[in-house]
Order: structure tokens, then sequence, then C-alpha cells
């Protein structure tokens, strides 16, 4: 074997030790959330006008990883049971650049400022666009539109000991089947980036400064990236002498955008509204990108952290074969139950 297939392997082992304990408490808390915040109780208060119901959508969305069904269907489902353009906007936008266990994954690989820049640049963005499209997105049709009866499973009631296991099944059965495979595949580039990437590779071609922002922007925009699985590719890069807020820019625009989610919101909610959802990520993401690395040459913090937060290797090693098992058997599932 090659040192450089060596490098790989061990980038590869690190990584997966280092964000595995903080991943599985994040499957976890999701887990318990899928079953603590229904659907009935996210329309019930995102209706109506205003910063409030925009502020609620946004706060509801940021730690839900909804991968299980995508953000796109739940946010035309909440649009479709009553809830406003504006307060739709706001949940679209904040709830894939981030999650419960991305937030968690966030803070072992890139540390605690990160962790805490990243869901608050998710709060801003579902403000912004929700502002926006409530001023310039919305109809009278849209004003008087009654909200349809909610007639799905999760918000029929059921016993506690029932809607546990359901949540536990979610979090660590169905939650790792539908973003276990992008996972592995977002570790694996990191690893050949760690080991292939020269140091300061990205600083020496790109610069420090708003090039690097725009280039990340470009990238991130049209393709589709896990919010969790975009971490580890973020951390490879900054290593390599990206800017934190280079790397920033791709946290946020990748999860938030794509092609698929561009023509469905072109479709269910207007041009108007597409493009206002466009130019809202690019957007923030530029001014989140500045911010943060103003911040960090501000105050002087250490942004990357490969620390593990002090947790003995043990605990860490037994977290990342928890993981990769849970993984496993996921990616194995869903293949079983497409065949």
């Amino acid at each position: 074997m090659t040192n450089f297939a060596k490098s790989i392997i061990v980038d590869f082992w690190d990584t997966v030790a280092d964000m595995s304990p903080y991943l599985l408490f994040g499957f976890f808390v999701a887990g318990i959330l899928s079953v603590l915040v229904s659907q009935r109780i996210v329309e019930k208060h995102l209706g109506g006008r205003g910063v409030w119901p925009l502020l609620k959508a946004s706060l509801f969305g940021i730690p839900l990883p909804l991968c299980s069904c995508g953000v796109i269907p739940v946010s035309m489902s909440l649009h479709k049971h009553g809830a406003s353009k504006g307060s739709t906007m706001a949940f679209l936008l904040s709830t894939p650049q981030t999650g419960v266990d991305s937030i968690f994954v966030t803070l072992s690989l890139l540390g605690p400022v990160f962790a805490i820049f990243r869901p608050l640049a998710a709060l801003v963005t579902g403000l912004v666009g929700g502002t926006l499209v409530d001023v310039f997105g919305q109809s009278t049709e849209d004003s008087s539109r009654a909200p349809q009866q909610c007639t799905d499973e999760c918000c029929s009631d059921g016993e506690v000991a029932t809607r546990v296991v359901k949540g536990l099944k979610y979090g660590f059965v169905t939650l790792p089947r539908d973003i276990g495979k992008a996972m592995l595949v977002g570790l694996a580039i990191a690893a050949v980036i760690s080991a292939a990437v020269p140091k300061d590779f990205f600083a020496n071609t790109l610069g420090v400064g708003i090039f690097a922002m725009v280039v990340m922007m470009f990238l991130g925009i049209p393709v589709y990236v896990c919010a969790t699985a975009s971490v580890p590719v973020a951390a490879a890069l900054i290593l390599k002498g990206l800017t934190p807020g280079a790397a920033l820019v791709f946290l946020m625009t990748g999860p938030a955008t794509n092609a698929a989610s561009l023509a469905t919101v072109w479709k269910a909610l207007g041009r108007r509204t597409a493009i206002t959802y466009l130019c809202t990520v690019a957007g923030c993401a530029l001014f989140g990108g500045i911010l943060l690395d103003y911040l960090a040459r501000g105050v002087n913090i250490e942004v990357v952290s490969r620390a593990g937060w002090m947790l003995p290797r043990i605990v860490k090693y037994v977290s990342a074969v928890v993981l990769l098992t849970i993984l496993s058997f996921a990616i194995f599932s869903r293949r079983k139950r497409a065949s």
C-alpha cells in the first residue's frame, strides 16, 4: 500500500473518530425532536405575516434535520396547510443549512465559533428571505387562502412509548439511511483533499479575499451538499488554506440551494419568490463569510479544531465503530428496500 493510500485511510479514520460522538448524540436529539415537534404544531405558528411568524419558522427549522422527507416537500406542505409564503421561505432557507446533528459535527471539527456562527447565519438568512418575500412576493390570493386540515400520520397522537420508539427509529435508522451515503462520500472527499492537496494550496491559489468566497458560492449553489456531510469537506479545505469565511460560504450555499430546489420553488411559489430565494442565499452567504473572516482576524481565534474536545480516545474510537455500523446498516437496508 502506498503512502498516499495510507494517508487517505488515516485521515478518514481520524475525521470519523472526531465527529462520531457528537453525530451519535445529534441522531438521538433529532429522533426526540421528530416526535415532539409535529407538523400540526409547526403549521399552527407559521400563518400570517410579520416578523414573529418568520422568526418562529426560522427557529423551528434550525434544529430539524429534515433529510428523511426533504425540506422541499415539507416546506410545500406547510404552505399548502396555511403557512404564508414568507414563513415558508424562512423555513426553507434556515432548515437545510444546519440541524442538530450538523451543529454537533461542526462543533467537533470546526470548533465553537463555527458551531455558533453557522446556525446564527441560518437564522438571519431565513429572516431576510422571509421578509423579502412578505414585502415583494405576496398576493391577495395568498392572504385569503384557508389552511387545509392536516391528516398526515405525524399529526396523530399516540402512546408515549410508541412515539419514543418511532423517534429513536427515525434518529438511528431513517435519518442515517438518508444522509449516510452522502456523509461517507463527504468523509472520503475530505480524506482525499487532506492527503492530496498541498498545505496552503487554496490560500496561494484563491487568495484570502472576496474572490475565494465567490468561487465557493458558485461551486455550492448548483449542487446539493448535505449539511452534515459538508462539514468534514469544509474542515479539510480550511486546513489546506481556504479561509473560514470562504468555507462558511460553501457550508451555506451547498445545503441551502441546488437545481432541484430552485425549480420546485419556482413552480410552487412563483418566479419572484424563487429569485428572492436564490439572491438571499447568495447575499447572506457572502456577508456571513466576510463577517466571519473579520471576526477570526480581530480576536485571533482558532477556528478549526481537531482536538475532539478532549474526549478520551476510547470514547471516540468506540463511537466511530458504532457510527460506521449504523451507517453501513442504513445504506444496506436502503438498497434492499429499493430492490
